[in-house]
């Protein structure tokens, strides 16, 4: 009986350091995401994550990465519980993802991308002129800032051999610096990105001008592992959609130059779709 005793209070021993973790997992949400386009991006996260977590009643966190790629590996290991992404990620993986929310960007769930060049550098003039120059992308996963350039270059009949150079700088507002600095003739990169650095004064932008603007896309979404549950995602998705409800949510919405979130639906992103069809190695192949 002793013995009995012994191994139940061994095994319950052995089991609690897993059960905790599991309960603290429970109670706490992960958000992944890419570099936010704010001066200062730690007192924004901190003030994002005090108002999502008052209104879940759990502990909200922000994870942050240069790439896509890393976030999404996350998201699949359960290391993140969802994720702002972008929308050509969001295709590619779709099978795997719960389309939880689209911003909303001058009142609309869309935004294009830009072809910037230093200011005053009449040498690329467009798509044309980038031969033999320096090119700027973003992320190989990026919508705006690599795969509507793909689309592009090769319109113009342009490829990868016709550059003097080209390289990812992990990041949009990182693509407008390179641009500035002319370590590049020109870049790709998000529009809505561009102008809310132009809103905010950054000096990569009075560097800089644009000189194309693609057509309208999805605008990059936050999503969900599909099929997984967790106690807080539904609120998560529900807290987003209304945020523009109270002033607190205002605020913080003013920061990130939106408007809102809408639920969304993946036809949002069929542009996104056919453009990724179109472009050899990207991962996405017509149905």
């Amino acid at each position: 009986m002793k013995r009995q005793v012994f191994v139940r209070a061994s095994a319950a021993l052995c089991l609690a350091p897993w059960v905790g973790r599991a309960r603290a997992q429970a109670e706490r949400l992960r958000i992944g995401l890419t570099a936010v386009i704010l001066a200062d991006q730690a007192a924004f996260l901190a003030r994002w994550s005090a108002y999502l977590s008052e209104r879940l009643k759990t502990r909200v966190s922000f994870v942050t990465r240069d790439e896509y790629q890393p976030l999404h590996d996350m998201l699949g290991s359960g290391q993140v519980d969802a994720l702002w992404t972008c929308g050509y990620p969001y295709v590619r993986f779709q099978s795997q993802l719960r389309l939880l929310a689209v911003p909303l960007y001058r009142g609309e769930p869309t935004y294009q991308s830009y072809l910037i060049r230093p200011a005053g550098d009449a040498s690329v003039r467009g798509w044309a002129d980038l031969r033999d120059k320096v090119f700027a992308y973003s992320d190989p996963l990026s919508n705006s800032g690599w795969l509507v350039a793909q689309g592009q270059l090769a319109a113009v009949g342009i490829g990868a051999r016709d550059f003097k150079r080209t390289f990812f700088a992990h990041g949009h507002r990182n693509v407008a610096e390179a641009v500035a600095a002319r370590l590049a003739n020109a870049g790709a990169i998000d529009g809505y990105v561009w102008e809310t650095m132009k809103l905010q004064g950054m000096s990569a932008v009075t560097q800089t001008e644009v000189i194309w603007k693609s057509a309208l896309h999805g605008f990059p979404p936050l999503v969900a592992p599909l099929g997984v549950s967790h106690l807080r995602i539904d609120e998560l998705q529900h807290t987003l959609l209304t945020m523009n409800r109270d002033d607190a949510g205002r605020a913080l919405l003013k920061d990130l130059n939106l408007d809102g979130f809408v639920a969304g639906a993946p036809g949002l992103f069929d542009s996104i779709r056919k453009l990724a069809q179109s472009v050899p190695g990207s991962g996405v192949v017509a149905a």
